[in-house]
């Protein structure tokens, strides 16, 4: 029992930290939104995953990912990354992905 509650209180404080990174990223005008469809989302640590791997991907300004509909929108510089980069990303990290 001792160790569900620290797994949720971590996942809480998790969330929590992600939502304050997600607040404090501008996008500009000229970023470029592209819509992916996600495969093998399965649990709430998968949207997460995916997002890291996304804003790791150089030229992405912000990534957010929705579990429920398996889907990904990420807004990028289109001159310094393209969409197989994004796919790669999320490939590499368990979640093919494709541009939607």
């Amino acid at each position: 029992m001792r160790m569900l509650i620290l797994m949720m209180s971590f996942l809480l404080l998790t969330a929590c930290y992600e939502d304050k990174e997600q607040a404090q990223i501008v996008v500009p005008e000229s970023a470029k939104q592209v819509s992916l469809a996600v495969s093998n989302m399965t649990c709430s640590s998968c949207g997460p995953t995916v997002r890291r791997a996304l804003q790791q991907v150089p030229g992405v300004y912000m990534a957010t990912v929705d579990l429920q509909a398996h889907t990904a929108t990420v807004f990028l510089d289109p001159t310094r990354t393209e969409v197989s980069a994004l796919t790669q990303a999320t490939t590499n990290a368990g979640y093919p992905a494709r541009a939607l």
